[in-house]
């Protein structure tokens, strides 16, 4: 099956997504996407073009991802939140003619600044709909086609781009829909990112493919997503921990009561939250597990088995190994590399082949996570080999901020790390060496960051030392600064 048929049989008259209280139905949605598609045709976009989409969340998010699609090109959704120069990158990486967003960014800086002279064309919602001659020419595609890429950022801090297939987004649907039941009779909140795939597949994919209406939250607010619950009689949710907080802290029992499963992803779920949970609402919250790479589910805690502090079995159809250093199977409850096989997982890394083939050795996806499994296939997550913070379910990877602080002229040395947070799962903090006679305070760190990366990539502390801890071969210890950190909030609540 291709992608974009997932939406071809459902009634017309049903409605596929709300937002702002205006309906669409899939009939309106079919319509409209085979126009927008036609559209870009008629602009010059041709099979295998990569094209890009930013936007907040919205009717037309969805409408825009399968125009492109339908269309026979590639999509490439960007996360909203990045910089021009972050978003610059990407498109020279992807070599990306067309770009569809919701508001046009003005790019002509960010793309001379990286040498870029393809040029970018950018379509906003309302250059879509306008009427054109053209004669739509479906393409050639294969369930094997790659149909979307998802950056994702490395240890290195450069984004890499994941290549996945209408084979790997259609499988992983169906896949995570196995576990967590889906039906068209279902009123599904979306308010995770749409760029994101945790929510593209969990609180967009499937319910679109039963047929179920979904109800759109542009922006995550606390008491709008409540109202929306109300108005729209919600009973599926899919989160961040960040979220399910909020939820535990802000919500009564009845006002939730109509919410059939909670799933929570992206950062791992605190236990002590999860409890608290269940024991207020009278149900679970449902952990997974998932990355870019495997479109994304690998793993969720079945509604009428959880084990608190697992991100549950594999997916049917998803086969998960623990393997040692010599890539070998491990035995139960023993540690190793979390590694993944199955239809979900990725084409490969655009541009990338080395990456691609350390990533996909010898079939199996190698996540760079350290976990177990118990004697029913529960996987229990131990720690990651890479530095990666999660912080409120966004991936942040601190060598691209300790890059973009090093070019400060005040700053000798800097090194970044998590530190954990009970709302977020982990706060970034950077500890900070400074040159000798400068001075530099948090205000203006933070304002110089802000004007270069992506707000949620700011670390929240700034912490100053006159030297690094250091290894006999000069690497900076962070072990260390993480024990120090915690030292440190320990002393400031005192």
């Amino acid at each position: 099956m291709l992608y974009f048929d997932i939406i071809a049989e459902h009634p017309d008259d049903k409605t596929a997504l709300i937002f702002k209280n205006q309906i669409m139905t899939y009939g309106q949605l079919r319509r409209k996407v085979a126009k927008w598609a036609n559209f870009l045709q008629s602009h010059g976009v041709k099979k295998g073009d990569k094209v890009g989409l930013l936007s907040k969340n919205c009717a037309d998010f969805v409408v825009s991802y399968f125009a492109i699609i339908k269309a026979g090109a590639v999509v490439v959704p960007f996360n909203f939140q990045l910089a021009s120069r972050e978003v610059a990158f990407i498109v020279k990486d992807a070599s990306m003619k067309f770009m569809i967003a919701r508001q046009k960014l003005e790019m002509a800086d960010a793309l001379a600044e990286i040498g870029y002279e393809n040029g970018l064309l950018q379509f906003d919602y309302e250059d879509m709909c306008q009427e054109t001659n053209h004669e739509f020419v479906s393409c050639d595609m294969d369930e094997n086609d790659n149909c979307t890429i998802i950056y994702t950022s490395g240890t290195t801090g450069i984004p890499k781009g994941a290549m996945l297939s209408h084979k790997n987004l259609v499988a992983n649907t169906t896949e995570f829909t196995s576990v967590v039941k889906t039906y068209s009779t279902d009123s599904a909140l979306c308010v995770l990112p749409m760029y994101h795939c945790f929510a593209w597949t969990v609180s967009v994919s499937g319910p679109l493919y039963y047929g179920a209406t979904i109800v759109v939250q542009e922006t995550y607010i606390f008491k709008d997503t409540m109202k929306l619950i109300s108005a729209h009689n919600v009973n599926t949710f899919a989160g961040v921990p960040t979220m399910i907080q909020l939820f535990y802290k802000g919500a009564e029992p009845e006002e939730l009561a109509g919410i059939r499963y909670f799933i929570s992803g992206g950062a791992p779920l605190p236990r002590i939250l999860a409890e608290g949970f269940k024991n207020k609402f009278g149900k679970p919250v449902q952990e997974g597990y998932g990355l870019s790479e495997a479109s994304p589910v690998v793993s969720v805690n079945p509604t009428n088995a959880i084990k608190l502090g697992s991100i549950g079995p594999a997916l049917p159809g998803v086969t998960v190994h623990i393997l040692n250093e010599n890539d070998e199977q491990v035995g139960t409850s023993e540690v190793g590399e979390l590694c993944v096989r199955g239809d979900n997982v990725m084409l490969g890394y655009l541009n990338l082949p080395e990456e691609t083939a350390t990533t996909l050795r010898d079939g199996w996806l190698h996540t760079g996570d350290l976990a177990y499994k118990d004697e029913e296939g529960f996987i229990f997550i131990v720690d990651r080999l890479k530095d990666m913070i999660i912080s409120s379910g966004e991936n942040v990877y601190p060598r691209e901020i300790e890059e973009v602080l090093y070019r400060h002229p005040s700053i000798f040395e800097a090194a970044v790390i998590g530190i954990p947070d009970k709302l977020r799962g982990q706060a970034i903090c950077a500890y900070i060496v400074l040159n000798e006679g400068y001075a530099l305070d948090k205000r203006e760190i933070r304002k110089y960051l802000l004007e270069r990366i992506a707000p949620y990539k700011v670390p929240r502390e700034f912490l100053f030392r006159a030297e690094m801890p250091k290894s006999a071969t000069g690497k900076i210890l962070k072990t260390v600064l993480r024990e120090q950190a915690l030292i440190d909030m320990v002393n400031r609540k005192r």
